[in-house]
């Protein structure tokens, strides 16, 4: 997928709009908007949360080794459980797969940085990203950077991203256009 979509995030606390980076992210956005056509992420809890004293970490999607995954998506099975972790750098006209940013000197190079209500994709491995686990962040966080697939972020309803907790479920996510 090579072009920016919006999604709609329902959620028991409200709506998230959320603009997803196709463009930048091709393989994790169209990674994530299979699943959302599959219904994956339908009445799913926020299943962690971390609270440091500056931002917020909201975790969801379906962790592959639960017996709900196991259970309940027999089709996921299918899937492969990670893609390459995707890093866009500015002057690079593709991403990077498999490869992160660790010198500090070249988190400039950046096309996206975790900043209030940004997207990402959970790590699975070193180079690698989830295919179904995904995470939002209510602010700057800097120390992230350049170490994760960031494919979205919220462009409506960043107060209620705030809201969520562990309680919390996605009824569903829409696509919007």
């Amino acid at each position: 997928m090579k072009k920016n979509e919006r999604v709609v995030f329902k959620t028991s606390k409200g709506n998230i709009d959320v603009q997803l980076y196709g463009k930048n992210k091709p393989v994790t956005v169209s990674n994530f908007i299979q699943n959302v056509n599959k219904n994956i992420y339908k009445n799913k809890r926020f299943y962690k949360i971390i609270n440091f004293p500056q931002v917020k970490v909201i975790y969801s999607g379906i962790y592959p080794e639960n017996n709900y995954y196991k259970k309940e998506n027999q089709n996921l099975n299918k899937l492969r459980r990670n893609i390459p972790l995707e890093i866009k750098l500015k002057k690079e006209i593709e991403p990077k797969y498999g490869y992160q940013i660790l010198d500090p000197a070249g988190i400039v190079t950046l096309t996206n940085f975790f900043e209030k209500g940004s997207l990402a994709m959970v790590k699975s491995g070193e180079r690698n990203s989830s295919t179904t686990e995904f995470f939002f962040v209510t602010n700057k966080f800097p120390e992230l950077d350049g170490r994760y697939s960031i494919f979205g972020k919220v462009v409506k309803g960043i107060e209620i991203l705030q809201e969520i907790d562990r309680e919390d479920l996605i009824y569903e996510i829409i696509i919007s256009n």
